[in-house]
This record gives structure tokens, sequence and C-alpha cells, in this order.
């Protein structure tokens, strides 16, 4: 049985928002922890270059990408199309909660502003899968401490990414700063 496998390009980011984009291995894993499924509505909360919202573009049927920089909404939307996806995809330019979908099904923080209200309101909306990406450990302890109060915290994952490079002819690690996913689902058991 032959199993047909689709390829997809890198995702293009030729346009800057002066605030580094989700790196392409912390993306696998956010969306490999969002188990985002080809019908879902997805919120990306923080667009910043849209690195994330074209991810999920090209694995569910609606993104919603909310953004509060209007510099920075502009450069999600030049990404995109310099991007392939088949998803249904709105750019807003507000700061969230204000904007967020009532009818989504999974969302992904990429900042800390506001995120406590940007988590109940996801939560009241009907989102069953949260993602938030933190890279400071002061704030990540505060997500993991609200992810666990709403009763919604399943899981933390760290991860430090490097990227090697040749320094004299032997190769050598960049690495980038930690970054912790914090993962939340409505029928999280907590951690273990």
């Amino acid at each position: 049985m032959s199993e047909t496998v689709q390829v997809m390009s890198q995702v293009a980011l030729p346009h800057d928002a002066k605030a580094g984009p989700t790196k392409a291995e912390v993306r696998a894993v956010t969306l490999s922890k969002l188990g985002l499924r080809p019908s879902d509505h997805f919120v990306d909360v923080g667009s910043c270059t849209g690195a994330v919202t074209i991810e999920a573009a090209r694995r569910v049927a609606r993104v919603t990408a909310l953004e509060r920089k209007p510099e920075r909404v502009e450069v999600t939307e030049q990404n995109l199309e310099m991007n392939e996806y088949d998803a249904e995809v709105t750019v807003r330019n507000a700061e969230a909660p204000e904007g967020f979908p009532e009818d989504a099904d999974a969302a992904f923080l990429g900042g800390s502003r506001n995120f406590e209200a940007v988590l109940d309101c996801a939560l009241e909306s009907g989102v069953d899968r949260i993602v938030m990406n933190v890279a400071r450990l002061e704030v990540a302890g505060k997500a993991v401490e609200a992810f666990r109060e709403r009763g919604i915290l399943d899981e933390v994952v760290q991860l430090q990414v490097s990227h090697g490079y040749d320094l004299v002819g032997a190769t050598s690690f960049d690495s980038q700063n930690p970054v912790y996913v914090v993962v939340g689902r409505r029928d999280a058991e907590g951690l273990t």
C-alpha cells in the first residue's frame, strides 16, 4: 500500500517585524502539542511575523491572527502573501482578547501581554487546546500557575535549540534562548 506524503515548503519570512519569529523547531513542537485537525479554526494571538499563522494555515480550515501593532499586522500580511496554504486566513489589528473569535478550536499565545484575560476569553469561547510559548522564566511560572488554576495544565516542555556553524573548519553551536511551551487542554489530567 503506497502512501502519499505532502511536502510543504519551508515558511518564507522575507519581511521582519523587529521581533524574532517563533523558530522553526519551536513551531514544530508547538503545533504538534496543539494537535491541529483539518477542520479546526485556529487563533494565533500575537502573530508578529506570521510564522505560526502560516504553519497553522497549512494544517487547518481557518486561521484568525491577532496582532496589536499595526506594523506587525502589515508584516504578517506580507509574509502570508509569500507562502502557500489552503486555509481561510483573517488578520486582525487588535489587542487580545479583543477580536478573539467565538468559534475557535485551538489557540496559540505567542506573547505574555494580557495572557490571563486571553486564556479566560479562549476558554469561554470553547477553545479546547491552548499552547503558550514563553522565553522568560518568571512569566513561565505565572503561565503555568494560570493554566493550573483554570484546570487546563497538561504539560510544560522546555526547549533549547542550537544551530551548528563553522568555526575554523569544525562545527560549533550557537544556542537560542530556552523556550517554555505551556500546554493546556480542557481534558487535562494535570502534570504527572
